[in-house]
């Protein structure tokens, strides 16, 4: 199911009927080649691109304090908030279930 919507997604953003957003997070890409050719071709789908910033970087510290998340998903979140998105997209249970 999960599959399914990121193919959703990932359609809608190539017919430009939704934004992506790409963060600094995702470029410390895994070391398995597949994965990095793959997380690049996605990467071209995104317009918004969120690079390092000291605002991100004291929120995702908040997040990680106050919501125990993890210090990646803690930046990730805080990237979402510092955008301003409508939607953060996740299948990280952990993240869904934070209060």
């Amino acid at each position: 199911m999960e599959a399914l919507a990121c193919e959703w997604i990932f359609e809608q953003a190539q017919l430009e009927c939704l934004t992506l957003a790409w963060s600094f997070m995702h470029d410390d890409v895994c070391p398995f080649l597949e994965r990095q050719l793959e997380a690049l071709r996605l990467a071209e789908l995104c317009t918004i691109k969120i690079a390092p910033e000291t605002e991100i970087y004291n929120r995702a510290k908040a997040f990680h304090k106050t919501a125990n998340l993890s210090p990646k998903d803690a930046i990730h979140v805080a990237c979402a908030e510092f955008i301003k998105a409508d939607y953060f997209v996740t299948c990280d249970d952990k993240i869904t279930q934070t209060n």
